[in-house]
């Protein structure tokens, strides 16, 4: 970080621009600050994730190193051009969830947000991340994003709902299963 911040404020945004990580400015509802501001808000979920009882050591660290590779995201995504994750994220990522799937059984009906406080807050995670996701797919459409970007959300999110099972089991609540038959009929 080449310049600290003394004051917080720079009144430069009160016209609805922001700065990009190049100096340039933008809007502030542009598709960029979009992407990357939901990349920000997925990691700041992923931190009450890491705050709720009952997440084990291992889970907090993969969860740590997301949140290191999420702020590397928001910044590639901030200063167009700038590379920063990589495809041997992506391979951690696969690796992390195979390892965390391998104890899981076999899905054989869908899932619910849910199984305690942790899992559903990975839950919510999961969603901001595909959100996240499609917004990088949305800016990639009109700007140059490179594929990793996508790639890593899209395998984050995957492993965020097998760390929601893993963590609904270890809270003792288990998993919610959606029940189909429940829908009322007629």
């Amino acid at each position: 970080m080449g310049n600290r911040l003394s004051k917080i404020y720079t009144r430069t945004g009160d016209d609805g621009s922001t700065g990009l990580g190049d100096g340039s400015r933008t809007g502030k509802d542009s598709l960029r600050v979009a992407a990357y501001g939901t990349v920000d808000e997925l990691n700041s979920t992923l931190g009450m994730v890491i705050a709720c009882d009952g997440v084990d050591d291992a889970i907090r660290e993969v969860l740590v190193q997301v949140q290191h590779e999420l702020f590397d995201l928001g910044g590639e995504l901030c200063i167009p051009g700038m590379a920063m994750v990589q495809g041997k994220d992506i391979d951690r990522l696969e690796n992390v969830l195979d390892a965390f799937n391998a104890d899981l059984p076999a899905l054989k009906d869908f899932i619910l947000p849910g199984g305690g406080m942790a899992a559903s807050t990975c839950h919510l995670a999961r969603t901001v991340c595909r959100r996240a996701e499609r917004e990088v797919v949305a800016l990639g459409r009109v700007e140059e994003v490179r594929p990793e970007a996508q790639r890593y959300l899209n395998r984050l999110s995957d492993l965020l709902f097998v760390l929601a099972r893993v963590l609904a089991r270890q809270s003792g609540h288990g998993e919610v299963l959606w029940q189909h038959e429940r829908r009322p009929r007629g």
